[in-house]
């Protein structure tokens, strides 16, 4: 017997990443959606060849449903997967796991009591290069790891939203709840976690909202821009940017600083991967072109998921490490928000 998919929210990562992923895994049956707009559902259903529902209570009570993707928007996940974990459902929930940590802690709780598998969608340590580079970190064939820095930007979440417009859930204070720094820094920061086998411990960071204007013209209100100063428990000192306002071209790099030379990802257009010895000697990984909002190819996230279902494995994005992540994003804004450093 396949596996049953229900997924909550029909936005553009359902669209380009959830359902597409889903309808290429060979042990997935069908897919089931749901959202709040009937027609966005059916629109999805029609398209992958699944069917709607028209509440949310029926994915939660239907028995043959055994995983659901909550894609619903940020401020939703603690209701949505704790629910769903509660009855029964495996959960891959988007980014971030929720937007306060006692919400986060709830559906960690649910996940605990109900014995069922909870993963969230830190996509990027999928990618080939990331995976790469956290292999040639771990040898230490370029010594410890001293510094880093890293960026996440692109034009936008209007750009790339379903609605396509400035009234995008994104720029709202109730409902993104943080800014440009829950959309993109979130992933940033769980992918230094995943690559330096190590956690951010005090951060300190400047944020605007300089460019973006909502739907009346006006200055959103959340941060469209954040810039942080980050060390970490083993004493690496970084820094990171993240940006709704990089108008051109994506940024998608982090570089590594060791003791014997330099890691460069997604620095180059032609090499994914670019390492710099200190002897000037360099090697340079032709391996897959990183997932943009122009060039969306499978992120690996539903196949992981799905495997760790069907093998009773541990899923390879906890919820543990994604409350690691929200806690120090969180931290970033109030250190931005306050002027000062803020211990994690």
């Amino acid at each position: 017997m396949g596996i049953k998919v229900g997924i909550i929210g029909c936005g553009s990562i359902t669209k380009l990443r959830h359902a597409p992923e889903y309808e290429a895994n060979p042990y997935v049956d069908e897919i089931i959606f749901y959202d709040r707009n009937a027609e966005r559902a059916a629109g999805l259903a029609s398209q992958f060849g699944g069917r709607a529902v028209q509440t949310v209570e029926e994915l939660f009570a239907d028995p043959s449903v055994d995983v659901i993707s909550d894609c619903s928007s940020n401020e939703f996940h603690h209701i949505y997967s704790t629910q769903a974990l509660l009855s029964g459902k495996h959960v891959l929930c988007e980014k971030p796991i929720s937007l306060t940590l006692e919400h986060a802690n709830e559906i960690i709780e649910a996940c605990k009591s109900s014995g069922k598998k909870l993963m969230v969608d830190h996509n990027q340590r999928f990618t080939r290069a990331h995976q790469k580079a956290k292999e040639i970190i771990k040898s230490e064939e370029l010594g410890k790891v001293l510094t880093f820095r890293t960026t996440f930007g692109h034009s936008g979440p209007e750009q790339w939203g379903v609605n396509k417009s400035n009234s995008t859930w994104f720029f709202k204070k109730e409902r993104s709840g943080l800014g440009v720094a829950g959309d993109l820094g979130i992933h940033k920061v769980d992918l230094l976690h995943f690559l330096l086998d190590d956690e951010i411990e005090s951060v300190s960071a400047f944020q605007g909202a300089l460019d973006k204007v909502n739907e009346n013209g006006e200055p959103i209100e959340v941060c469209d821009n954040i810039v942080c100063s980050l060390k970490t428990k083993k004493g690496r000192l970084g820094t990171a940017a993240f940006s709704w306002t990089y108008y051109g071209e994506e940024d998608n790099s982090t570089i590594v600083y060791c003791e014997k030379g330099i890691l460069k990802i997604y620095h180059s257009d032609q090499y994914q991967l670019e390492v710099i010895h200190s002897n000037g000697e360099k090697v340079h990984y032709e391996l897959e072109s990183i997932q943009t909002n122009d060039n969306q190819t499978n992120s690996g996230v539903i196949d992981a998921f799905i495997k760790c279902i069907r093998e009773d494995q541990e899923p390879p994005v906890s919820g543990h490490d994604a409350l690691l992540s929200l806690k120090v994003i969180l931290g970033i804004i109030e250190a931005a928000e306050k002027g000062t450093v803020v211990r994690i």
